[in-house]
This record gives structure tokens, sequence and C-alpha cells, in this order.
């Protein structure tokens, strides 16, 4: 049996899921572990499955083999309370900025909303709701009038940080950021990142950060795990893969980075 205080907070163990049609698994055979506080980078290719394994640790696939482990506790077993305390503890923050947000929806109310029906006890009012969507709006960087705001009157990097703001109004243990800053221009990424840094070291809150870029990944994480069709090739310390790739791979994903100096931004 695991020990659950010393196991990972969020693990995949032998993890494959399948969608109907496909001739091969979406992922296979896919195994990692995420501990309290750890930022760790899945990096690999459009297609390769990262994504997929994403989706599945927060629940919103369906292994076709292996297990989901929340705190050392097959997620597969889990009775409804269980179930709601894996979800409320993991929180995904999709790469679609545009489609993860209602755009007949105030951005605050989007927050707000998710206060409502995960936080209502700790808020059980509208003004202490208000008065919390500002408090994570500060918290992730933007201004308050952004509350006011519909998603298509903001940037593609405001509506990301929206995006945190209301997967940290559940208070969540791990955070799973699906290529959050894919669609940014260098610069705008520099502060995503930034901005990310700065929150995960002020909350201790343990993510699973997915890319293409590898160089992204070495500025945020601490270890990382390459994936290419389906699988995970290489695994170790994100500055070991960015300096002395195992497998061709890697080399490959290293030798798509553009080597422009505001990548070294990143790391300031």
């Amino acid at each position: 049996m695991t020990d659950v205080a010393t196991a990972p907070l969020l693990a995949a163990e032998n993890l494959t899921v399948r969608y109907r049609g496909a001739s091969r698994p979406a992922a296979a055979d896919v195994s990692l572990s995420i501990a309290p506080g750890e930022c760790v980078g899945l990096v690999g290719g459009s297609g390769c499955g990262k994504s997929t394994v994403a989706r599945a640790l927060v629940g919103l696939e369906r292994p076709a083999a292996g297990r989901v482990l929340w705190r050392g506790r097959d997620t597969a077993a889990f009775g409804r309370a269980e179930r709601l305390e894996w979800r409320r503890g993991v929180q995904l923050v999709f790469q679609d900025t545009l489609g993860a947000l209602q755009p007949r929806m105030r951005t605050g109310a989007a927050v707000a909303e998710a206060l409502k029906v995960h936080r209502a006890a700790a808020y059980p009012t509208r003004e202490a709701r208000r008065a919390r969507v500002l408090e994570l709006f500060d918290l992730v960087e933007l201004p308050a009038e952004a509350a006011d705001r519909y998603p298509h009157e903001l940037s593609g990097g405001q509506r990301q940080r929206v995006g945190i703001a209301r997967a940290l109004a559940v208070e969540p243990r791990v955070l799973l950021a699906d290529e959050p800053v894919s669609a940014l221009d260098v610069a705008v990424q520099a502060q995503m990142l930034r901005t990310l840094r700065r929150l995960l070291d002020a909350t201790g809150l343990a993510m699973l950060f997915v890319s293409h870029d590898l160089a992204v990944v070495r500025c945020l994480c601490s270890r990382a795990l390459v994936m290419d069709a389906g699988r995970i090739v290489e695994e170790g310390p994100a500055e070991t893969l960015f300096s002395a790739p195992r497998t061709p791979f890697t080399r490959e994903l290293l030798d798509a980075v553009p080597r422009f100096a505001a990548r070294q931004s990143l790391r300031s």
C-alpha cells in the first residue's frame, strides 16, 4: 500500500489513453509524478499526447490502462467525496483562452462563479466574492478594471491570466498549465513566465507545465519529461536535458529553439 504521507501529490502510472478510431494510443505507458511545490515540464511536438496526459490527470479523459493517483490513491476507486477533493485539488489552465471563457460573461463574474460553486462557505456574499476576485486579479498581475471586461476586450496574455485566476479561486494544490504561453509573443511570454514563477514561489503550488518549447520549460521547471508519439522518451533535470540531451528527438526539439537574446530574458 502506498504511504500517503510520502506519496507525490499527483502521479500517473503506466497511463494509456486511446481515442476511438485512432491507429495508436494518444498516450502509451506514461508514468510521471509531481511532488508538493514542484514544477515539472512535459514537452513535445504537436500531437505527441502531452495535452491528453494533462486531461487524464484532471479526469477529463478516461485511461484505457494504467492509473492516475491523487495523494497516493487510485482515482478510479474514488467515491463522490474523494473525487470532488481530487477535482478541486487539480486545476487545468487551458491553452484556448477564448474557448475556455464564456464570451458573454465578464471576466470577474467568471472567476466569481468558481468561488460560488467551490468556495461558497468562505465567500457567501457577492461582495465577498468580488473582493476575492480582485485579490486574485492582483495576484496574477491584472488591473482591477479587467474584472469588468469581456474576454474579447482583453489581450491573449490577459485572458491567460484570467484563466489562472479562475483556477486559483478553487484553491488547488496542483496547476496543470497546457501551453499557457504558446500563443503569445516572446516579450509577453517573458512576462507570463515571471508571473508564474512568482506565483509558484508565493503560494507553494505544484505545477505540470505543458509546452512544445524546451527553452521555456528550462526557464520555469526543475525537472522535465520529453514525449514523442505518445511515449516518454527522456526525462531528467531540465537543465541537463537542455545542455546534454540523450535522445535524437530531444536534440531535434533543441534545434527548433530560436536562439534569440529575448529567450535569455525569461531567466532574469
